[in-house]
């Protein structure tokens, strides 16, 4: 007979991670993920839950286990992921939220803190209207919801997959997010003054840098989501940056994740479209990752 003990089942898909060439750090952390969030405990209480409970679940955990261990994502497999203090669903077709964006979230929140003269919108009296260009998950939409309890967002993707998740974890988190099916590279889109911010996190990787990536994200995520041409890698930032001179109100702010490799020309671009305090900043890891640039008055 099977004897079950938290530790044995640990071992287990801890092995099998291991087996599937993870580092014996990748297949603590993800064993301990996996017994945290199947078993709905705790890690701490995990390890001293009931044998026959966790009987239950070894199957579920192993399987798991297995998925990971064949290169598929542990966010995709447990069908969720961790994003500015939320539990967001993700599944194939939306990327996995990194944490450089979670940086971008965090500056957009202490931008609007602090007073900005040439904003229009104070958070503290009116509605700030925000809009999110290519919202994914809508990890950047739900958390500004989220943090910004004045604001009205607004959230744009060509992906019906994109928007149906989106909706589902404004639903999950408690928040207002309106959804709209958009393809900025081909609709045509008219307005004025109609937002105070817009963000975007764009595909921003050059088809040339596929074999600097790790095998996993290339096979499982979504390319729509991730590729530029080599030829053209401002693509989307030129297209939105044109479009938020038309959709801003003036003073408004526009923010971008971008691709560090491209930060002093993304900066250089929307100073030649009109800009105004145009700042790049690095991500914690010191690369350039985001821009704010404000449209004039």
């Amino acid at each position: 007979m099977y004897f079950c003990s938290m530790n044995n089942i640990y071992r287990e898909i801890k092995k099998i991670l291991t087996d599937g060439n993870l580092s014996e750090g990748e297949a603590k952390a993800i064993a301990l993920l996996l017994l945290e969030r199947v078993a709905g405990l705790p890690t701490a209480k995990a390890l001293i839950a009931d044998g026959k409970d966790l009987l239950c679940r070894r199957q579920t955990l192993l399987e798991l286990a297995a998925r990971v261990a064949k290169g598929e994502p542990v966010q995709y497999v447990l069908g969720e992921a961790d994003f500015c203090g939320l539990t967001l669903k993700v599944e194939p077709g939306v990327l996995i939220p990194r944490p450089e964006t979670e940086e971008l979230v965090n500056w957009i929140v202490e931008t609007l803190h602090t007073k900005q003269p040439t904003l229009n919108c104070q958070l503290s009296t009116v509605n700030c209207q925000l809009l999110d260009i290519g919202t994914g998950s809508g990890c950047i939409s739900v958390a500004l919801s989220k943090k910004l309890k004045n604001a009205e967002v607004e959230a744009w993707d060509v992906s019906d997959v994109a928007l149906r998740v989106t909706k589902d974890n404004a639903t999950k988190n408690h928040v207002k997010v309106k959804v709209k099916k958009v393809d900025i590279l081909s609709d045509d889109i008219f307005g004025f003054g109609n937002y105070d911010v817009i963000v975007s996190n764009p595909p921003y990787i050059c088809k040339e840098e596929k074999e600097e990536m790790e095998k996993n994200v290339l096979e499982h995520e979504p390319s729509l989501a991730l590729f530029v041409p080599n030829e053209d890698p401002l693509l989307f930032y030129r297209k939105i940056g044109l479009l938020a001179l038309q959709l801003l109100n003036n003073g408004g702010l526009l923010f971008f994740e971008i691709n560090r490799r491209f930060g002093k020309e993304v900066v250089t671009m929307l100073q030649k479209l009109g800009y105004e305090a145009v700042e790049l900043r690095q991500d914690l890891f010191g690369n350039d990752r985001m821009v704010k640039a404000i449209k004039p008055q």
